[in-house]
């Protein structure tokens, strides 16, 4: 299957679950294909054939979007080099959670989620630590009765009722024993973070240096910019003392490129919640779609965030009633 076809074949699938979906992100370099909204939740969608083309740099940018925008970041693809995605298990790359198109249809469409995660070492589940304890209480076993069942060290045991996940040999086990389900899903919707790697959240990129005048502007009207190297906009602009939503920032000659990165964020920013503005040095429209254009000395007079979320909300009203 081509990558545009695997696409489009997920795009729908989203489309089909609830999930309002942005326009294609169909600019180089970018860290997602498409935005998706159902309800609270927010998604960032990658989608490739072969997931090993999912890079750190790709990775980190979609970890650091997903925190300022509020959304979880998600992979969906058909391989790695080694073999084909399992269905119903869910995968990391670079701190980001991976799985297949038929573990995502199951997920949004059949609302069942995935109860195994891969990690170094095999597959694994969560087990549900106070459940496995009393289960094990009504047939009143020790501790080392249960460990003798499953061939593990008693400290084992007491670890999977703590909460420690176990195997998928194991959990079977366990289940066979007691005759009840003891596992738990992966919360794929909040990032899995119950059972990815606990990587550190990647630092921000430094601004590029076309934009630092922008940047600077922008952080004396009280905008916290949070720079992007792999997405159609130049960078997140966030408040944190306000409620305002964030703005998604461009910054180019007005160009037919910049024109169609100025749709992609206007169709992006609709399903984000966000609001989007491209600066450019002359400006003979107000905006395009839902992305306001200010000119670059107009932004530069600005001397608090409101003016700028004004004239983004008052041109892409005029806009949209002419």
């Amino acid at each position: 299957m081509s990558r545009s076809a695997l696409v489009g074949n997920v795009t729908a699938m989203l489309a089909d679950a609830g999930f309002v979906v942005s326009d294609r992100c169909a600019i180089r370099p970018k860290s997602f294909d498409v935005a998706a909204r159902r309800g609270e939740d927010l998604i960032l969608v990658k989608i490739l054939g072969n997931i090993d083309a999912f890079n750190e740099a790709t990775g980190h940018e979609m970890r650091r979007l997903g925190t300022h925008l509020r959304a979880t970041p998600l992979v969906i693809g058909l391989r790695s080099r080694d073999e084909d995605l399992k269905p119903d298990v869910v995968y990391f790359r670079h701190g980001v959670p991976v799985f297949s198109p038929d573990t995502a249809y199951n997920l949004f469409i059949e609302d069942v989620p995935p109860l195994i995660y891969a990690a170094p070492g095999g597959l694994y589940v969560n087990i549900d630590g106070d459940l496995l304890a009393d289960e094990r209480e009504k047939r009143d076993w020790s501790l080392g009765r249960l460990a003798s069942e499953l061939g593990v060290s008693r400290r084992t045991v007491s670890k999977y009722e703590d909460g420690m996940n176990a195997s998928v040999e194991v959990a079977m086990a366990l289940e066979e024993l007691f005759a009840n389900a003891l596992t738990s899903p992966v919360d794929v919707l909040s990032g899995a973070e119950e059972v990815r790697d606990a990587d550190p959240m990647p630092d921000d990129p430094d601004a590029d240096p076309d934009d630092e005048d922008v940047v600077a502007t922008l952080v004396r009207t009280g905008f916290t910019v949070h720079p992007t190297v792999r997405s159609p906009f130049k960078a997140v602009s966030t408040e944190d003392d306000r409620e305002e939503r964030p703005v998604l920032t461009g910054h180019s000659a007005f160009t037919k490129a910049a024109e169609k990165r100025a749709r992609i964020m206007s169709s992006i920013g609709e399903v984000a919640g966000t609001r989007s503005v491209y600066v450019v040095e002359r400006a003979k429209r107000e905006s395009v779609d839902a992305t306001a254009l200010v000119e670059r000395e107009e932004l530069e007079a600005m001397d608090e965030a409101e003016e700028l979320h004004t004239v983004i909300r008052e041109r892409v009203e005029r806009t949209e009633a002419a």
